[in-house]
């Protein structure tokens, strides 16, 4: 929706590592929405973390970079990135609306609100659910929670049971914008006969090594299987070294478990996901997941750990599983009969492309944007159920740690 009559809608994208999007969903959607917001006409200006010896590009795609520091820290990195870029949207430029990525960032909302800056956050997955927190971390989330209920003027779910929960816990209404999928062709490429595997004969996993997303029960099932095609592993996690080196003892001794670790070139991913036989994604937490939507977008058979966020997005023609051996007997069906897996997966495409279309996402957040630029807020107005002894327990825990 272009802006013509006065000026472009200036729009700020705060919360993420952020664009060229090379790790993780919120990377991915500021770089798909971005950049057609862009093209439709308004400003768009994406706070990125800056990385040692990487070019910091002043533009991508249509839209205005500005690279700001972190500490590294897995308790401090998002916070410490995201106050800054806080401090520069209100010091050095006037925006009409905010996306704020991750509830954990709801601390720095009054910020933008006193400089007259309207604001929605992207409430993401239940964090506090992550097996990488410890305690004070856990209820640091539940508490970021309640003040993105009471200070944002909008909160963005991905999906409906992310919705739902909202909806139960506070009592409080969400704009639903999922993500979008794409197609992704299957020809062969040259790398992945450089990796030891060929098209369309090996099982794939594509995550971060945390507990949550149940690589390890993934690999564990596996190894177990009688599984004559290799599984290939692609993830790593800067700060989950204990849970990385158990993925890596249960792989040890096991020729057909191929551990990649971490592949950020986008062409590479997008040809594993492409020609592999299943993908199996084993993320419990999230909403609608990007590493999930590329699979099926690649037209490829899914094996999902078993919970809501997974059913909703994939459906009946996905495999589930609940433990290591739910994971070793579908990969052992899908080898099975790979016709019938095949076509399972060219139907999780027809679905993908179907229910989830980046345009109808990245024009969902430009309404939101012109309604907050108007003037619409719920702050204030919800009936926040979760009561404040929450709030003062985990700061008694803070600071008494």
């Amino acid at each position: 929706m272009a802006r013509s009559a006065v000026r472009p809608l200036r729009v700020a994208m705060i919360g993420t590592r952020g664009v060229p999007a090379a790790y993780g969903g919120f990377e991915t959607a500021v770089d798909e929405i971005g950049r057609r917001m862009a093209a439709d006409g308004a400003e768009i200006t994406v706070y990125c973390r800056t990385k040692k010896g990487a070019e910091r590009p002043s533009s991508y795609a249509g839209m205005r970079l500005v690279h700001l520091p972190a500490l590294r820290s897995k308790t401090l990195e998002t916070l410490s990135h995201t106050g800054l870029s806080v401090l520069h949207a209100v010091l050095r430029r006037r925006y009409d609306a905010a996306f704020v990525f991750n509830a954990a960032n709801s601390p720095f909302l009054p910020v933008l609100r006193l400089a007259r800056v309207p604001v929605a956050v992207h409430v993401d997955g239940l964090e506090w659910k992550r097996g990488k927190w410890g305690r004070v971390g856990r209820k640091y989330y539940r508490v970021a929670e309640s003040l993105a209920v009471r200070w944002a003027d909008a909160l963005i779910a991905d999906a409906q049971g992310i919705a739902d929960y909202y909806d139960r816990e506070f009592g409080v209404g969400t704009t639903l914008l999922t993500y979008g999928a794409k197609a992704i062709d299957a020809a062969p490429d040259r790398r992945l006969l450089d990796l030891g595997v060929e098209p369309g004969a090996y099982h794939l996993v594509v995550a971060r090594f945390e507990p949550e997303n149940h690589v390890d029960l993934i690999v564990d099932g596996y190894r177990r299987s009688s599984a004559r095609l290799p599984l290939v592993v692609v993830g790593s996690a800067p700060y989950a070294a204990e849970y990385s080196r158990r993925i890596a003892a249960l792989a040890e001794g096991d020729e057909r478990i191929r551990m990649l670790g971490g592949v950020w070139d986008q062409e590479l991913l997008d040809q594993l996901y492409a020609n592999a036989l299943t993908y199996l994604h084993g993320h419990s937490v999230g909403g609608t997941n990007p590493s999930l939507l590329r699979a099926m977008g690649a037209a490829t058979a899914v094996v999902a750990y078993d919970v809501d966020f997974n059913r909703e997005v994939a459906g009946p023609d996905a495999r589930y599983f609940a433990d290591a051996d739910g994971a070793r007997a579908s990969v052992e069906a899908a080898e099975e009969k790979p016709e019938t897996t095949k076509s399972a997966g060219s139907r999780l495409q027809d679905r993908a492309l179907q229910r989830y279309d980046w345009s109808l996402v990245a024009r969902g957040y430009t309404d939101l944007a012109v309604h907050l630029q108007e003037g619409h807020s719920s702050a204030g107005a919800r009936s926040r159920k979760r009561s404040s002894p929450v709030v003062q327990e985990v700061f008694s825990e803070t600071t008494s740690a």
